[in-house]
Parts: structure tokens; sequence; C-alpha cells
């Protein structure tokens, strides 16, 4: 028998008053405007045609697509600032054949070019003093009125002039919920994705731009991590590539990796793997090092020195001590110049900015993980250059060189001088449609439905240091091989299998070999498929299909008239 007694009749006299009283005051905090409770607001659903997550220069690209395309679009961005490795230190720019940028990837550069044309924008030097270097082209070319070269600054500014013009909705700092209630899909469509506050953005389409592809994992898109084996894709340059060397980045002499050089008893130095390289051709989990492309300037009035990094050990760098004991002398090579006595300085040598073998956890780690990881690649790098700047044990001229350098002032205020974009230079990469194999890239077949073009040579950077059979330290993974002319990229690359996923575009992690990637994986490459992924979408809500179903022949045609370039 069920009793129908008010509850706190249940306590005797005075216990059921108590009781009534603090009911009544918990009721009246509850709904006091103001008052912080326990009970959770609803979370926000925000709504659009289509939502982008990420925040690097393809989602900026694809947002802008969209909205000139007269869809809505919302920008999901993990980062506070917007452009990815573009606006992230990246300034000397991996162009390969810059006849093959088009659309907005282009326009990009162009406003550049514009920026650079004002006096006010070069405040270090004279434009006269710039020695207007570029990749094969100069830097600032007045006869296509672009500008290859660049300042970080310079480059995030475009990207917010994007925003602004285009009145972009962006939500900055905001995480892909990574678990299985971070995304709602039904018979293949993605409906929704929740961010780590519990925000829901709602979409037709949806468009994953992030380095790492998070949201493509997130709806179950097949993928790989790693080198392939060359006979899975027929190809000759993935997998292991032991005593393969294209670039300068190994060792060109003799150089012992023991604590006591020529004793393998004392140990190990750091940053040496004690694993033992399998055969070559094989396929592993490796990735290509991790390292950040560092905007250096030697004015004294704008830079700071490196400072002294938390728990810096010198002993973890006698590698490259052991390097300049041989004679080498090629520290700065790749200090590429950059406007207004600044550099673009990337990994160059047997021992430098890259971290081998500290990232292959990377892709699929948590958040966490990864912020971790960031923070060892940024305690290497700062140790490696302050290493540069004081230890005894580099060379005097290395050493007064180094003294000319070090952070801007007036780049990445807000992180010391410090980049604030670690680069990936590879992550997950989709299993799609189509996967793009080495002979694409080398411009040795004719792919289908192209939405874009490449034409880098296929460059990957080592992926390990390990002792030879000889007792002598090596690299290994180091690839540039120059494909035979400019190729075009397919629209399957860009887009998962229709049982997978229908609604789904993802223009940085695309389909593609590790080797293809190494090609592919550069950052106007982005601009442009960001571009095509977003026209591709809003072709798929005009036509009521799936984005595998878009009808090519329509695609084209708005790509072609936007300005992309898709063949030879």
């Amino acid at each position: 028998m069920t009793s129908s007694k008010h509850p706190f009749s249940l306590f005797p006299g005075r216990l059921a008053t108590q009781w009534l009283v603090v009911a009544t005051l918990i009721s009246v905090l509850i709904f006091l405007p103001g008052h912080r409770t326990s009970v959770r607001k609803p979370a926000a659903t925000r709504k659009a045609d289509v939502i982008i997550y990420g925040g690097t220069a393809a989602a900026v690209t694809a947002a802008v697509q969209v909205t000139k395309m007269g869809k809505s679009v919302i920008v999901v961005s993990p980062d506070k600032h917007l452009g990815g490795l573009s606006a992230g230190g990246l300034g000397f720019t991996d162009t390969g054949n810059k006849e093959v940028i088009g659309g907005l990837s282009r326009e990009f550069y162009h406003r550049l070019y514009e920026h650079y044309q004002k006096d006010a924008s070069w405040m270090w030097q004279k434009r006269s003093e710039y020695g207007n270097k570029g990749q094969g082209t100069p830097a600032l070319d007045g006869n296509n009125r672009t500008m290859w070269i660049f300042e970080p600054h310079a480059a995030e500014q475009v990207f917010e002039d994007f925003v602004k013009e285009n009145k972009l909705t962006i939500y900055r700092n905001e995480w892909l919920d990574r678990s299985a209630k971070g995304i709602q899909k039904q018979n293949g469509v993605i409906k929704s994705i929740k961010t780590l506050c519990g925000t829901v953005y709602e979409g037709s389409m949806f468009i994953d731009a992030t380095y790492e592809g998070d949201l493509m994992a997130a709806a179950g898109v097949k993928y790989h991590v790693g080198r392939e084996a060359n006979s899975v894709y027929n190809e000759t340059h993935n997998g292991l590539q032991v005593g393969v060397f294209q670039h300068r980045h190994y060792f060109s002499k003799d150089v012992s990796p023991y604590k006591i050089a020529g004793d393998p008893k004392s140990g190990l130095l750091p940053e040496v793997s004690a694993e033992v390289p399998g055969v070559n051709g094989t396929g592993d989990n490796k990735i290509q090092a991790y390292c950040f492309r560092m905007c250096l300037s030697n004015h004294p009035e704008n830079r700071v020195p490196f400072p002294k990094p938390a728990g810096y050990n010198p002993a973890r760098y006698e590698l490259l001590a052991r390097v300049f004991a041989t004679g080498w002398r090629e520290t700065f090579d790749k200090y590429d110049p950059i406007p207004n006595r600044k550099t673009d300085t990337n990994n160059h040598g047997p021992f430098s900015t890259d971290y081998l073998g500290k990232n292959y956890d990377y892709p699929e780690a948590t958040y966490e993980r990864r912020k971790a990881i960031i923070r060892d690649h940024e305690l290497y790098q700062k140790g490696l250059m302050y290493y540069l700047q004081n230890d005894p044990k580099i060379p005097a001229d290395v050493h007064e060189a180094m003294q000319q350098w070090g952070l801007p002032k007036d780049e990445f205020k807000d992180n010391g001088g410090w980049p604030h974009q670690l680069y990936i230079r590879e992550a997950r990469r989709m299993i799609g449609e189509f996967v793009m194999k080495e002979a694409d890239a080398l411009g040795k077949t004719v792919v289908p439905n192209p939405v874009g073009m490449g034409s880098y040579a296929l460059d990957a950077h080592n992926a390990q240091r390990f002792v030879k059979k000889d007792g002598f330290v090596q690299n290994e993974g180091d690839i540039g091989v120059h494909p035979d002319k400019p190729y075009s990229i397919a629209y399957g690359a860009i887009i998962p299998k229709e049982n997978q996923c229908k609604n789904l575009l993802v223009p940085v992690c695309v389909s593609s070999s590790h080797i293809a990637y190494g090609s592919i994986r550069m950052e106007p490459v982005f601009m442009i498929l960001g571009q095509s992924a977003a026209t591709a979408a809003v072709l798929a809500i005009e036509n009521k299909t799936s984005v595998q179903q878009v009808p090519y022949a329509k695609l084209q045609a708005v790509l072609l008239k936007d300005g992309q370039r898709l063949t030879l």
C-alpha cells in the first residue's frame, strides 16, 4: 500500500519542521539569479550547415568557401591562434611549382604580398636590404603579386582578416570529446559532435581540418599510423630506409653513441635508441620527427637570449658536440631568412631540432599525453638552443655566430616568443575512397576526379636514431624524391569510404601512403584541399546526397570558377 502523506510527514514534529525549512532554503538558492549551484544548465546546442573542426589554415579556407557559397558554417577550433603552421613559424613556404597553387590558397599569399608593399611592414630592415630569397622564385614575386616568405604575425593577421571579412563564427579553445559520447552518428551520418565543455554542434556536413584527425577517428573512419611496407602499395620509398641518405641529415663521419666513446659498456648517450631497425622496406609504427619551426631574430633591439629551460642537462646534447668535433659546420644552413631580419629555422644535419623517436604515440594519445609530448619537445629544443649559445664544447665560431640570434620580441607575444604550434608533420592518415600513392605523388599516374594539385618533393624526415653494427650512430627515415611533374590529388583522397561515413571530408589527414603524404603535407596544399572539401560539402547539401555521390562535373565546375588548379 502506497502512503499518500507528504514526505516530510514521515519525520516527527520538530524534525519535520527543520527539514521543511532546509528544503525551502535549497529551492530558493537553486533559483536565485547568479547563484552557483550543483544543478547543471542544459548544454548549448549550436547549428550550422557545415561544422569544421580544427584551427589550421585548411579550416579557415574551408570556412571562407562555405560562406562564399551561401551556407552557414561554424569553426570549432581547439586552437586559440588560427592558421596552424602557416602562422606558427613556417614562413619559408615549401611550395614546389607555384603555378599549381590557386584559389584561396593563392589569395593568402597575394595578401601577404600586399602586406609587404607597405613601408610600415618593414620595421627592422629596409625592403631593399631583404635578400628576397625564395624556393625557386623570388620571395616577393612582383610578376605574380605573391609573397611566399613571411613573418608569423603577418600570416596570422591574414587569417584573422578572412574571419572578419566573411563574418565567420569561430569558437576557440573547444576540444572534441573523443569518448564514445562525443559524436552522434546514425546510419553512417554524423548528426552532431560534442566538445569537452558540453557544447553540441549539429550540422549537415562535417570537415575534419586538424593535423591529428581526431574527428575522423571518432567517426569510425579507417586510418593508418606509421609507415606501410613497400609491398602494400607497390612502393619503393615507404617503410624502413636504413642506409638511404637523400638530404644532409645523417652522420657523414663516424660518431660514437656511447657515454664513453667506443665503450658499449658505458651505456648509450641520450637521444640514441637501443632498438635495432628491421629489414628495409618493411612497415612499422614509427612516424617522422616533429619540431618547432622557430622564428629567430638577429636585430639587437628585437631579440632576447635563449632562456635556460627547466631541467636543462647539457649531457643530452653530447652527441652534437661530437658531430662538431668531426669538423661539421652546417649549423646555420636552415636559418632561412624571412623579412625584418628574422628566420624560419628548421631542422638540419645529423643532430638538430628534430626530436627523433619521441612522437610515436602522439597521433593516438590523450590530450593530456599530447600536452606532455609537446612540452617535452619544447624543453628539448630550448635546451638545444641554450646549449649552442652557452656550452664550452661548442666551437668558438659557432658560439660567436649563435650569440647574434634570439627569440623575437614581436612574435608569439603571448608565448614568450616561442611558436604556439608544434610541427605535426604526420599523424593519422585516412584510408579513404582513393589512396594517394608514391607513383601518384611523383606525377606518374592520372588520378580520378582531381580537386587540387601538389608538386613538392616526397619529403620525410628521420624517424629514428640507432646504433649500427659497426658501433657508430646513424639516423634513418630521411627521404627526398622529386616528382617528374606536378600531380593532381583525387577527390577520393579527402573522403572516407561511403560505408564508414557519408557526410565527412578530411582535407589534412588525407588518404595517402606515408611516402606520398611526404609531398601532400604542405601548407599551401592543405589550404587548397580545405577549399575543395568545403565546396564538395555545400554541393552535397544542395544535391541532397552523400559526399561520395557528389556529381564530379558540378564540383569541377565550381572549383575551376573559383580559381583552383586541378590538372596541368
